[in-house]
């Protein structure tokens, strides 16, 4: 690791000083290019010369203790200090260990989040808009953009299904454990007696694929046109402007109504489609590479149920690593942070010791 480790720094440096050369200063491509590889590898240097500061530190607390002249208070000095470093030094490694593992490449990708409405009726598709609304107001704090691309509400107002795109740094890395079942446990609005119902919604996290990542061949879409309608059936536009697309391979098939315009619905319906055919093809990878599916870089577990929220309680528990916390009213108001650091990191883990037991 260690050795690891000083190649990379020697990396960093050599990527500082290029940064300052003439030659590649005149061409703004290159500059680019460099800038964005020494910023990826920065946290990680910086958290190896902190580590080699708590290392000199911890030589310079056994010199005092080895060392006969020293007196008994700076003795115990040292002594004192030296059982602080020793725990951050573990802690250090360990961080230098996951920051070393392999990059999911679609990390820096934007996503199409997908929320659908499961058992539970009308119920379900009221707590899919307050899981839109959670995920909305999310990226609101993070400064991402988000763009409905379809939606298909319930009678009475709730969300059967909605699809957003949200573009900005790094939003699949913070999402992409979000993929799962999520379970409500409340009192519905319509329950006179007060009994708790059981609801669930779908969320799927798909990184956002390009023209360069999936290639459509015409020959393979069927694209119809159809008249879009509203809530209850409510006519939206007379005009045929709803497209649906089947991906002919595949039997995938993607519609979008939102857009007044048909253009805009088909260029909306095609990159749905790419992601969702991207994602396909990197689940048949991953399955290759392991059965375990959850010890892999990048995947989220769409079909176990990975949160429950309830009501009565206040309560959210995150059902993968048995975290549970007494803040629902924040969650709900786009404040997940406590738990998306809390996955990543025990996913980030899992990982590192298969890393460490395959290597050993």
């Amino acid at each position: 690791m260690f050795q690891e480790l000083e190649e990379i720094k020697e990396k960093y440096r050599q990527l500082t000083l290029s940064l300052s050369d003439p030659a590649l200063v005149s061409n703004p491509q290159k500059v680019k290019k460099v800038a964005k590889e020494r910023a990826e590898l920065e946290p990680l240097v910086k958290k190896y010369k902190n580590y080699e500061k708590i290392k000199n530190d911890i030589k310079e607390s056994e010199e005092i203790l080895a060392d006969p002249q020293s007196d008994s208070d700076l003795k115990k000095l040292a002594e004192d200090e030296l059982k602080e470093l020793g725990k951050e030094e573990k802690k250090i490694e360990e961080e230098l260990r996951i920051l070393l593992l392999p990059k999911d490449p679609n990390d820096e990708k934007n996503v199409f989040l997908e929320i659908r409405a499961g058992a539970g009726g009308d119920e379900a598709s009221l707590f899919a808009q307050d899981l839109f609304r959670m995920y909305s107001r999310f990226a609101e704090k993070k400064g991402w953009k988000s763009e409905v691309m379809s939606t298909s509400f319930s009678p009475i107002g709730g969300l059967k299904e909605i699809i957003v795109n949200i573009r900005g740094e790094r939003v699949y890395s913070r999402l992409k454990y979000e993929s799962g079942v999520h379970r409500v446990q409340r009192v519905p609005q319509t329950e006179s007696s007060g009994r708790i119902h059981t609801s669930t919604i779908t969320v799927a996290v798909l990184p956002e694929a390009n023209e360069v990542d999936i290639k459509l061949d015409p020959k393979d879409l069927r694209i119809e046109a159809y008249g879009s309608s509203g809530p209850g059936g409510q006519s939206v536009n007379r005009n045929y402007t709803a497209i649906r697309v089947t991906h002919k391979p595949s039997g995938l098939v993607v519609t979008c109504q939102d857009e007044k315009s048909q253009h805009r619905n088909k260029e909306k319906v095609l990159r749905i489609l790419r992601s969702r055919l991207m994602d396909i093809a990197q689940r048949k990878q991953q399955a290759k590479i392991a059965k375990d599916r959850k010890s892999q870089i990048g995947t989220g577990e769409r079909s176990e149920k990975i949160r429950t929220y309830n009501f009565p309680q206040s309560r959210i528990t995150d059902h993968r690593m048995n975290l549970t916390l007494h803040k629902l009213e924040d969650v709900l108001d786009g404040s997940l942070d406590e738990f998306i650091n809390s996955i990543t990191l025990h996913y980030q883990t899992q990982v590192m010791e298969k890393r460490i037991n395959t290597s050993a």
